[in-house]
């Protein structure tokens, strides 16, 4: 199907564009009143994440309301762990928690992965093939996945941590079993985001939340080889892949040299000074700060504008990171008419 707006497509694949593309990490969700009361109705989070029709619905919310240049599914990083034998809990207000966690050979060996584990997310493929039905070529679907070493610290921590010191330990104390867990999370993620793509999605994003936490010879080790091999595997879809690694500046170069097509930047990076640095020409997504759209629409659009400066062509306008619960609609909303009203 011929997309009415392909601009997000058409920058990745390294394109001239009239104007960036612009959407939102987590445009669906509780910024919008509509995702609100709908979630309100519900038992949870994730009655939500596996009823395909739901997912579809909230997934559409932010391209018919705010008129976002792209979608993104509505699900979760942590379906992975999940269908590989790892149930989690998402507490309200807390987040997640696995009431049981990897900490042996034993424990991995139990878990299953590849194609079988992938089987298990039919709710996911449902919800991308209802939501491109929807779409009906509106704007691009966009899949997505956490990067192996945000998932795998999740198995090991069993929640969300400022420090994740026992996933980090496992690096430390027993680096083959970490080797073993990650290259299981891979193949699995694969197999994930092969159907993702088969079921409607054009654009893949890995989001490797926690890269920031490890050292830079920690992350060359434990997480560029396993991005290395789910974007080289990704290839043979040619389907445009984005690598976002939030705080990861360490490790631009070894982003950069990965078959991906656009790298994520978070607030903290500087886009002028990495295109020189890196002399690369890929596009970059990002990076505005999310807290500067609890700024008054006028401040949000004077600095969206500078922000648009700095990256100049080949990007894709985005936030820094993820858009907060409580952010007010005037700002995302004065963020996104200020990207679309921009020409080049």
């Amino acid at each position: 199907m011929r997309l009415e707006n392909d601009l997000l497509l058409r920058v990745a694949q390294g394109a001239e564009v009239e104007r960036p593309p612009v959407w939102l990490m987590r445009q669906a969700g509780r910024i919008l009143p509509e995702y609100r009361a709908l979630r309100a109705k519900l038992s949870g989070f994730k009655e939500l994440v596996e009823t395909p029709a739901l997912a579809a619905e909230v997934t559409l919310q932010p391209v018919d309301i705010l008129g976002v240049d792209a979608a993104i599914i509505f699900s979760d990083i942590l379906v992975i762990p999940e269908a590989m034998g790892l149930t989690y809990e998402m507490i309200e207000k807390k987040g997640p928690s696995f009431p049981k966690t990897i900490q042996s050979q034993k424990d991995i060996e139990d878990l299953i992965e590849g194609g079988d584990a992938a089987s298990e997310l039919t709710y996911v493929y449902d919800a991308l093939a209802l939501t491109k039905k929807e779409l009906a070529g509106r704007v691009p679907l966009i899949g997505f996945a956490g990067a192996p070493w945000t998932i795998f610290a999740y198995m090991v921590e069993g929640g969300g941590s400022k420090t994740f010191s026992k996933a980090r330990k496992m690096l430390f104390r027993e680096p083959e079993l970490a080797h073993a867990l990650l290259e299981k999370i891979t193949r699995t993620t694969i197999a994930y985001l092969k159907e993702k793509v088969k079921h409607g999605a054009d654009l893949i994003q890995l989001f490797d939340s926690w890269a920031g936490i490890l050292s830079p010879a920690l992350y060359k080790e434990f997480a560029i080889p396993y991005l290395r091999q789910i974007t080289e595997a990704l290839r043979e879809e040619e389907t445009p892949v984005t690598v976002f690694a939030k705080d990861a500046w360490f490790a631009l170069r070894e982003l950069d040299a990965l078959p991906c097509q656009v790298i994520g930047l978070d607030w903290t990076q500087n886009p002028a000074d990495l295109r020189k640095l890196l002399q690369t020409d890929k596009a970059f997504q990002g990076n505005l700060d999310p807290c500067q759209l609890y700024a008054p629409g006028e401040k949000v659009a004077e600095a969206t504008k500078k922000m648009l400066a700095t990256f100049g062509k080949k990007h894709i306008a985005n936030l820094g990171h993820g858009v907060y619960p409580d952010t007010p609609l005037e700002g995302v909303r004065a963020f996104i008419q200020t990207v679309q009203a921009h020409r080049y």
